[in-house]
C-alpha cells in the first residue's frame, strides 16, 4: 500500500457507540476478552472503545464477544459508526 493510500484512511473515528454501551451494562475490557471464544485482546476492545478503525474480522470479535456478555444481539451498526 502506497503512503499516499494509507493517509487518506481516517484512523481515528473518535468516540464510539460501543463505549457507551459497555459503560451502560458496567463493562470494562477484560469482561468481553472473558467472554470471548476467539482471539480477542483487551487492546482490540480498547482501541474499538477510543475509535481507532478495526478491521471488519476484529470488529465481528468484538460484537460476538458484548453480545455474549450482555446477553443481548447487537450489530456491527449499533458499535461502530463507521464503515
Amino acid at each position: 500500500m502506497s503512503a499516499d493510500k494509507r493517509n487518506d484512511i481516517e484512523r481515528d473515528l473518535g468516540e464510539q457507540p460501543i463505549g457507551k454501551i459497555m459503560a451502560t451494562y458496567g463493562l470494562k475490557p477484560n469482561d468481553l476478552v472473558k467472554n470471548s471464544t476467539e482471539q480477542l485482546s483487551h487492546k482490540m476492545v480498547a482501541r474499538a472503545a477510543r475509535g481507532r478503525r478495526l478491521t471488519p474480522h476484529a470488529q465481528l470479535k468484538v460484537l460476538n464477544a458484548l453480545n455474549k456478555a450482555t446477553k443481548q444481539a447487537f450489530s456491527l451498526e449499533d458499535l461502530f459508526n463507521y464503515k
